[in-house]
């Protein structure tokens, strides 16, 4: 039996337009020879969907366009679309997350997931209640799949972190004794996540002695990076087909072909991260409408780093930078930000600030008694340069990228309505190391096939030495560095790490050998830092914990 793996990119809310998407894929998948098409987790809506759920009049097209769907089918392949469909009863919630069966005889529901995530980014159990299994389809040919939705899959104690309360949908099946299991699914990005879907699939795979098709959605939504990586597990838990990260692509199936060695994905994690951003932002700009992007490049390694991002995912010309000095600005900086756009091939012009700093000196010495200084001076600076940036990409309608890093915005060593202003926040969830360590990547021979895929430069350097080199300072006054104000970056976010994906405190963090001193301060900037985070951009979700809709403290608090 022949499968056709649709990795898709839909469009959240654009019903339409993926129906149109999976109809092309269904077209694709019929001239392969395929007997069914499989599509991600709510494919027809994308994912997530979040409140646009709550209108009945999506609701009420979804059964239309699934009705128009099956019309426009001319072949007797089966498509299975993710859905989401009304319960029979005024109960709230009143959605399934649902696989339809889509033919050219109409569409039926086979299948409502089990396992409902609220955790992190997750919020299904508002708008879903949980179906029961087992979830079994028989085909007209006798053959038996057993359907699964993403987290039905996620139920190995061993594998993960946190296994849902709720049934075993896999413990399910094993008296059905399905053919091949299916799990559509919808999983964003981390670094650890593709080789964690394969551990899980593959004891999945050995517990029913079958084989498991695992398709994720692709594509970025909103803070969301939806990496792809599908794959086919055989019985005994070795890969039999991998389709690639970070890129739609549709793959066929044979159930009844002898297995091939795959071609196997990148299994280096920077390549895999530095993808995952690319498409981040290539796919917020275009699904917002943007065709161009404008940031602020100050000869550090952070607006660096969100350089390369922008150019990869947009194309040089369609990347624009401004440089802005102040009378504390190097020599060796400016020089730095502009060799790195000739590098880039990017558009760069400067709005010196000295200027726009006098007259704010001089209008605001009589509210003060005097001019503005220390950290109120330094935030004028960073805020002059915000208002540039804004002022530039309004009337140019560019989307504004932030250049600030996780450890930053963790800490409050940012400036609001300042250096936080933008659209997006490309490197909002890397640790300056990790920023760090992507530079060094992208310099390094590892990195030329990813270079050489996003038309980048492929030989030579490309953040550059200078930059990589150079003591992190945001150069707010005279020889400022980020030590006179910080800890190390290493040992600031190992805490931050264990503060923030592990939720340590208190003696947990002293056990993990943490100074005292650095403990007690830290959590404190964590803490008086979170009003500064509720006004943030939105932000590139790459880790297990990120900043954004999976962190959710109060401002006010004990």
């Amino acid at each position: 039996m022949r499968f056709a793996l649709a990795q898709i990119n839909p469009l959240v809310g654009d019903l339409q337009g993926n129906a149109e998407r999976i109809l092309m894929a269904a077209g694709e998948a019929q001239r392969d020879g395929a007997d069914v098409l499989l599509t991600p987790e709510l494919s027809l809506w994308g994912y997530p969907p979040r409140d646009l759920l709550l209108q009945p009049a999506r609701i009420a097209a979804q059964a239309e366009l699934l009705q128009w769907m099956s019309q426009k089918l001319d072949s007797d392949l089966i498509v299975l679309v993710g859905v989401a469909l009304p319960t029979d009863d005024d109960r709230a919630p009143g959605l399934t997350n649902s696989i339809a069966l889509v033919h050219r005889q109409g569409w039926r529901a086979v299948a409502h997931k089990q396992l409902l995530p609220s955790y992190d980014v997750f919020d299904e159990r508002r708008y879903f209640r949980p179906g029961t299994g087992p979830n079994l389809l028989q085909l007209p040919n006798g053959q038996r799949l057993g359907l699964t939705i993403c987290e039905d899959l996620w139920v190995d104690d061993t594998l993960q972190r946190e296994r849902l309360a709720g049934p075993d949908p896999i413990e399910q099946l094993i008296p059905e004794q399905p053919d091949v299991v299916i799990n559509l699914a919808a999983s964003p990005f981390d670094a650890d996540k593709p080789m964690l879907r394969q551990k899980l699939a593959a004891t999945a795979a050995r517990r029913l002695n079958c084989p498991v098709v695992y398709l994720n959605q692709v594509g970025g939504n909103d803070e969301l990076v939806f990496d792809g990586g599908s794959f086919v597990i055989s019985a005994s838990g070795d890969p039999l087909l991998e389709l690639p990260s970070c890129c739609d692509q549709i793959s066929l199936w044979d159930s009844e072909a002898n297995p091939a060695n795959p071609d196997r994905s990148p299994d280096d994690p920077l390549d895999r991260l530095f993808r995952a951003l690319v498409l981040g932002v290539r796919d917020y700009a275009r699904k917002c409408g943007f065709q161009t992007a404008l940031l602020g490049l100050s000869g550090g390694i952070d607006s660096a780093l969100v350089a390369v991002i922008a150019t990869a995912a947009l194309g040089a010309d369609q990347v624009s930078t401004l440089l802005m000095p102040s009378p504390w600005s190097s020599a060796g900086s400016i020089d730095d930000a502009v060799a790195l756009a000739k590098r880039l091939g990017l558009k760069t012009t400067t709005l010196p600030i000295r200027p726009l700093m006098d007259g704010f000196n001089a209008t605001l010495n009589p509210a003060l008694g005097e001019d503005p200084n220390g950290v109120t001076a330094e935030n004028l600076q960073s805020r002059i340069r915000g208002t540039l940036l804004m002022a530039v990409a309004n009337q140019e309608g560019q989307l504004l990228l932030t250049t600030g890093n996780k450890s930053e915005l963790a800490v409050g060593y940012c400036t609001l309505y300042g250096d936080m202003n933008g659209g997006l926040a490309v490197i909002g969830d890397l640790y300056k190391t990790s920023v760090f360590a992507l530079c060094d990547w992208l310099d390094s021979p590892a990195s030329r096939r990813c270079r050489e895929d996003y038309s980048l430069p492929d030989h030579g350097e490309l953040v550059g030495d200078a930059i990589r080199q150079k003591p992190p300072s945001a150069e707010l006054r005279p020889d400022q560095k980020d030590s006179d104000s910080l800890p190390d970056y290493s040992a600031l976010d190992a805490l931050l790490k264990d503060l923030i994906q592990e939720r340590r405190h208190g003696d947990d963090l002293l056990a993990a050998g943490h100074n005292p001193a650095l403990v007690s301060r830290v959590e404190q900037l964590l803490k008086r830092a979170e009003f500064k985070r509720r006004q943030a951009a939105p932000l590139l979700k790459v880790s297990p914990q990120a900043f954004g809709s999976g962190w959710r403290l109060p401002i006010a608090c004990g």
